[in-house]
């Protein structure tokens, strides 16, 4: 990912998950390990379009929604898969099947994390480090067919989330997906993380 979408990730995973809206330039860039420069390019989209309002040294998130759709529009989910396969299996038999590091995205994630699923599906997505990736590969070597696993390149702070993606990350991974059923998916998560 790029390290905007990084940034992006942090501040609207911290208003879905405790509701912070008021961030500074200085504490994401301590925290993301990157530069005031960079923090401040990620900020410009998001603040042309509204969905932050910058105020001296603290910016406002002030449209979780808008900002949703400005990540998930800009994600290129294509670009971050690093392998995938066919499995002959269920959705669940594969989920079951994958190795500790392999953190769940998308309909997996979504199920997990809500126990539920507002509609069936049959493709797993999981990120993965080098390692991960490894094992996934030795558990399921690459097949013909219609892929239904999906590993796409973790980066090194999705590792703190857990097994699970963050809501914000299942969002804009779930807006890039073609099946039918991911409308169902985010229309779900919508309901679930953007306050009414």
């Amino acid at each position: 990912m790029f390290k905007k979408e990084l940034i992006w990730r942090t501040i609207l995973q911290q208003a879905i998950e405790s509701k912070q809206l008021e961030f500074t330039q200085k504490e994401l860039s301590e925290r993301l390990r990157v530069s005031l420069s960079t923090v401040f390019n990620a900020l410009k989209i998001p603040r042309s379009q509204g969905a932050i309002k910058v105020t001296g040294r603290n910016f406002f998130l002030t449209d979780i929604e808008k900002f949703l759709y400005i990540w998930a529009t800009q994600r290129n989910i294509e670009k971050e898969t690093v392998y995938k396969t066919y499995v002959r299996a269920s959705a669940k038999e594969i989920e079951g099947a994958q190795p500790s590091g392999a953190i769940f995205t998308a309909y997996s994630a979504f199920d997990q994390k809500y126990s539920e699923a507002p509609a069936d599906y049959d493709k797993v997505y999981v990120y993965a480090d080098k390692a991960t990736l490894a094992e996934i590969k030795k558990r399921f070597p690459s097949k013909k067919g219609d892929a239904n696993l999906f590993v796409l390149k973790s980066d090194d702070l999705l590792k703190k989330f857990g097994a699970i993606a963050p809501e914000a990350q299942i969002f804009a991974d779930l807006w890039n997906l073609k099946d039918w059923y991911a409308k169902d998916f985010l229309r779900a998560l919508k309901e679930k993380i953007i306050p009414q």
